[in-house]
């Protein structure tokens, strides 16, 4: 896991744009996405009373996407994670229905693809991450097969547990990219509940399950990957690391991976579980916000402490689009999202920043049915147990309970509320 800021990462070459364009509106805080981060924001600030904030986000829907994994095991329903955008809208915000396509930080506006400009005093940027489907030559027509699905798409989700029960036995592949991902753990997630699923089923000594990974370990978190390799080697997965998939043929099974090497490594494949690469929004790349050169490239630079900008003071960022050198999880962003309200409002008032967000992420990894390692950690990679009393440094099935209960519960009733 990388605990340092931003290391290698440079500067950006911000060039003024001259003159002053007109506007459709104004707003005192704009926020850029409905999603997890967006909506935590708003809730925090419409409960501290702040007037003339507005969300730009496109969606009807919201998602609580953590439980796509367990729709994807057979265990909860893909309605259950859905909400419509309107009823989470905190009383008093103005909601935008349009999609940001380009952000202007010396005007202070935000351009968008049905073609307003929005000014704004203050700028809260949460627009979430991208899925690069097609960074990865032939996955789009992959996916349109009977073997291939993921749970990164939520018209994909239940389809996994599909294939899943269709499995018979052979080659069982789950991959995960090298970029970075929303929730570093969902790609093994589920490949851990489909390895006990065929445990169950007696499919185990007739399946081959390989776990084909960018990555150079299978946690970040040292105190957890070792418990996370006593998993692996229980089910008896062939994890490959430093091999990251480049192509899919899903007419012959077929998937390549390029190693560390650089070599192209095919594997035929009767499951294939993928998750795709991922990014910082197409707008965010382009705008001042990003960082334009090194390792962070792409991604809204924020002081990993304030989340303020550090080119843009009336800007701050959070979620998963920020550069902070932590997991993209809802988590942290439960964590991340009252440090940024603190900071805004001191700003607003011409105060010392109070707020300072540690690094905190949380990775609930569901280790088999009634299974989950609970790993809670900062930016140095020390585990931060939420609950010191109990040992979670280990498989608990409590723990499995309050992810499929108690934690959506929490997510739509008090964080979506500004209340957690």
């Amino acid at each position: 896991m990388n605990t340092s800021e931003n290391p290698g990462c440079k500067d950006p070459v911000t060039t003024p744009m001259s003159g002053v364009a007109s506007q459709d509106e104004r707003h005192r805080v704009l926020i850029i996405g409905g999603g997890t981060a967006g909506i935590a924001v708003a809730a925090r600030l419409a409960r501290a009373g702040q007037k003339g904030v507005a969300i730009l986000e496109p969606s009807k829907h919201h998602y609580y996407q953590p439980l796509w994994t367990l729709v994807g095991a057979g265990e909860a329903r893909v309605e259950d994670t859905v909400r419509d955008e309107a009823s989470l809208i905190p009383r008093g915000v103005k909601w935008i229905q349009d999609a940001a396509e380009e952000v202007d930080p010396v005007r202070q506006e935000v351009r968008t693809r049905g073609g307003l400009r929005i000014g704004y005093d203050f700028l809260v940027v949460a627009p979430g991450i991208q899925l690069d489907w097609d960074k990865v030559a032939g996955l789009r027509e992959a996916l349109e097969t009977e073997h291939v699905s993921s749970n990164y798409d939520v018209r994909l989700a239940p389809k996994t547990w599909q294939i899943i029960q269709r499995f018979q036995g052979g080659t069982a592949l789950f991959t995960h990219p090298s970029t970075p991902v929303k929730c570093a753990g969902a790609p093994q997630k589920i490949m851990y509940l489909a390895a006990d699923h065929f445990r169950r089923t007696g499919l185990t000594e007739r399946t081959q399950a390989i776990f084909g990974s960018g990555a150079k370990a299978i946690f970040g978190v040292k105190p957890f990957a070792n418990v996370l390799e006593g998993v692996v080697k229980r089910y008896g997965i062939d994890a490959r690391f430093e091999h990251n998939l480049v192509a899919v043929d899903g007419a012959k099974r077929e998937a390549t991976f390029e190693n560390a090497k650089k070599e192209r490594v095919t594997i035929t494949y009767d499951l294939l579980h993928v998750t795709p690469p991922q990014s910082a929004p197409d707008f965010i790349k382009r705008s001042p916000l990003a960082w334009r050169e090194g390792p962070c490239t792409g991604w809204v630079k924020a002081d990993k402490h304030t989340l303020q900008h550090p080119d843009f003071p009336n800007v701050f960022a959070l979620g998963d689009a920020a550069d902070l050198p932590t997991s993209r999880t809802g988590a942290a962003i439960r964590k991340q999202a009252p440090v940024l309200v603190d900071n805004l409002q001191a700003v607003m008032a011409g105060r010392p920043l109070p707020g300072r967000y540690d690094g905190y992420a949380s990775c609930p990894l569901t280790t088999g049915y009634g299974k989950l390692l609970l790993a809670e950690f900062d930016y140095d990679g020390k585990p931060t147990p939420s609950f010191p009393l109990i040992n979670t440094m280990q498989e608990r099935r409590d723990m499995w309970l309050m992810k499929k209960y108690g934690l959506p519960r929490m997510y739509w009733s008090l964080m979506m509320r500004g209340l957690a």
